[in-house]
């Protein structure tokens, strides 16, 4: 398991949530996310910035999420997602690989969105 977390944050809010998030952890801003933690904490939140996951809040739903209920992404939007990171040529290498894989396991899950990925993108997919 991952101690991971993605969020998306509606884009009108992302001013004011990174200024509260200053205030009590530590904040680092990147191109298209801030990424957030605490000295102390294995956790990592990272809140995606990049515009197009904008509409990503209003179609989730919320769900229990280790005990906690949290609007959670609809599988399509979270493998819309994870195919733009994988066709991103920024990365590094081995952040694409762990791309690749998410999205084979999320198709391994739901096969039915297999429709959803590029063909350039499934050609990489063992």
């Amino acid at each position: 398991m991952s101690l991971d977390l993605d969020l998306a944050v509606a884009v009108d809010d992302l001013s004011r949530t990174e200024s509260l998030l200053r205030a009590a952890f530590s904040v680092e801003r990147h191109a298209h996310s801030l990424d957030v933690s605490e000295s102390g904490s294995d956790l990592r939140v990272q809140i995606q910035t990049d515009p197009r996951y904008a509409i990503f809040p209003e179609r989730a739903s919320v769900r229990q999420v280790l005990g906690i209920r949290l609007p959670v992404a609809a599988v399509e939007d979270v493998l819309q997602g994870k195919v733009w990171a994988a066709s991103d040529p920024a990365p590094r290498p081995s952040k694409r690989l762990k791309d690749l894989a998410d999205i084979a396991r999320l198709l391994e899950v739901s096969p039915h969105l297999r429709p959803l990925v590029p063909p350039e993108i499934l050609s990489k997919l063992v």
